[in-house]
């Protein structure tokens, strides 16, 4: 049984009502996307609220969570009350697909730990599925939220399963966002990449900056110094 609760050096996450925990993914989005000077930052699916307090972390932005799971919103509100930035964040309720159609802000970031199994056979668990599965969230709608709420010099950070990264891409490009920044995600250096985080931009790219992380370097648990510096900030036994 997962534990009910994540502790991180400065706040902690509770998820028992939540489909989907903390995870990896959702770790190196928030440490990976270049947050540090927005004024403002949406996360879109928020779950836990793992993301929007890693990011209110790195930056004095004002962050809004989205999340359509009213079980996993509420538990992220509660996650949100308990941190250091409870004045800094609000928790939305809600599709980000109704919250694009009325939202009269923009955002000068926004970051997603998105749905991603398109074709895999559905956990019989309601919750889970919607938090795994696009069927809630294609990246053909994510995109066009995006469009819809970001900024013109805006930048749009996402963590896709490698497998996924050029539908992703050609999904991005088909509304104007160009990518500006992937990291290729290896589990150990022998590995293929299994995640790969990506930055898109509504601005002229002209080569975008290509990069690789490795997770574990040396064996089991035996952390990579690029993993180890990007994570230091928020793991307790970092």
């Amino acid at each position: 049984m997962p534990n009910p609760y994540f502790q991180f050096k400065r706040f902690t996450v509770r998820q028992d009502r939540c489909a989907m925990k903390v995870g990896t993914d959702g770790v190196l989005l928030g440490a990976w996307c270049g947050v540090e000077e927005a004024s403002s930052i949406l996360d879109i699916g928020t779950g836990t609220g793992l993301v929007a307090l890693m990011v209110a972390q790195r930056s004095s932005a004002e962050v809004l969570a989205v999340e359509l799971d009213e079980s996993a919103a509420s538990q992220a509100a509660e996650n949100v009350a308990e941190s250091p930035w409870c004045e800094r964040i609000t928790v939305v309720c809600a599709s980000v697909q109704d919250y694009a159609e009325k939202a009269k802000r923009k955002f000068d970031h926004i970051v997603s730990n998105p749905p991603y199994f398109q074709d895999s056979l559905k956990s019989p668990r309601e919750g889970r599925s919607l938090a795994r599965h696009t069927d809630s969230l294609s990246y053909e709608d994510l995109v066009k939220a995006v469009v819809a709420l970001l900024r013109p010099a805006g930048r749009f950070s996402v963590v896709v399963p490698t497998s996924e990264f050029e539908d992703m891409k050609r999904c991005a490009a088909s509304v104007g966002l160009r990518c500006s920044r992937r990291t290729d995600v290896l589990p150990t250096p022998t590995s293929a990449s299994k995640r790969v985080l990506v930055e898109f931009t509504l601005s002229e790219v002209t080569e975008p900056v290509e990069e690789t992380l490795v997770i574990e370097a040396y064996g089991r648990h035996q952390y990579s110094q690029q993993y180890i510096s990007l994570t230091k900030d928020f793991y307790l036994k970092m």
